[in-house]
């Protein structure tokens, strides 16, 4: 029988390939001051997770060193100063810094997002870091306006699908990049206006046709350095460039400052995992907006 005080979270003992991973039996967490006990049913797999399997994205300092970053299931504890807002049993979902491919993870209690009727573990798994990160790229960096044209790179990425929906709900125009046709044609289901394959074609020429030559107002970069020159030739007079991924390099090789500077362009950064716990309070506020649901194991 399995140790109380243990559990089985998805484990590596050194940098690789996903033939590394292994089940190991790992202390169980315990909640701290102002935290809340998730027993996991569901995680997810970011892109973070692979690149910190392969050593090249350490976790935070003080952050669970386990893969991971969201997680829905139970809530199964408390630590001590809670404010009492959730019950043992809610059924929860939630962004984390590590932890969420395991057992049992610990969270902030206001990190904890309340998991609508009509979703599943699995579904709701798949929500908190895509679509905040979306949101906050959008809304926090971005300030995205009504009628704005914001395009969107890796649009078939999670980052990229959650933001096209969001920006149709901001009432703004979503325009994508992405690598295949098949890609394009999700991009499209989900309120793409426009898309253009990156690998056949010059994006920001397409672009600039798009918007009859005034460019677009907002990029959500998830790729860097390669995509600077492309990215400046379509952004437009006063536009945002807001990188927040380095999937192409982080070296720059050219001018950029002056070209930046003679559109006066902004060019912003983000990362969500590096911010701190009180950079995401509120969003149980918005989660507890519902009834809860019957819980279910």
């Amino acid at each position: 029988m399995q140790d109380k005080e243990k559990m089985l979270a998805a484990y590596f003992d050194q940098p690789g390939g996903p033939e590394n991973l292994y089940v190991k039996e790992v202390p169980k967490p315990h909640p701290g001051k102002g935290e809340v006990l998730i027993k996991v049913s569901a995680s997810a797999l970011n892109r973070a997770d692979l690149l910190q399997r392969r050593g090249k994205y350490p976790s935070p300092k003080g952050a669970s060193d386990i893969l991971g970053l969201e997680a829905a299931g139970l809530v199964a504890g408390f630590g001590p100063g809670c404010k009492g807002q959730w019950k043992i049993g809610d059924t929860v979902m939630a962004l984390l810094s590590g932890g969420g491919q395991a057992e049992y993870v610990t969270v902030p209690e206001g990190h904890l997002m309340l998991i609508p009727n009509d979703m599943t573990f699995v579904q709701a798994a798949a929500i908190p870091e895509a679509w905040l990160t979306a949101f906050q790229l959008l809304h926090f960096v971005g300030k995205v306006q009504s009628g704005q044209t914001v395009l969107i790179h890796a649009g078939a990425s999670g980052v990229g699908t959650a933001a096209i929906q969001l920006t149709r709900l901001a009432k703004a125009i979503p325009i994508v990049t992405a690598g295949t046709q098949e890609k394009l044609q999700l991009a499209a289901k989900l309120g793409a206006a426009a898309g253009f394959n990156y690998k056949e074609e010059d994006f920001s020429e397409r672009a600039l046709e798009f918007t009859n030559g005034s460019g677009v107002d907002i990029i959500l970069d998830c790729i860097g350095g390669s995509y600077w020159e492309k990215n400046l030739n379509c952004l437009s007079t006063d536009g945002q460039w807001i990188v927040y991924g380095l999937l192409g390099e982080g070296e720059v090789h050219g001018d950029l400052l002056a070209r930046l500077l003679s559109k006066r362009g902004s060019l912003l950064t983000s990362l969500l995992r590096s911010r701190e716990k009180e950079d995401c309070r509120g969003a149980q506020d918005h989660g507890r907006k519902q009834e809860p649901r019957q819980n279910y194991n």
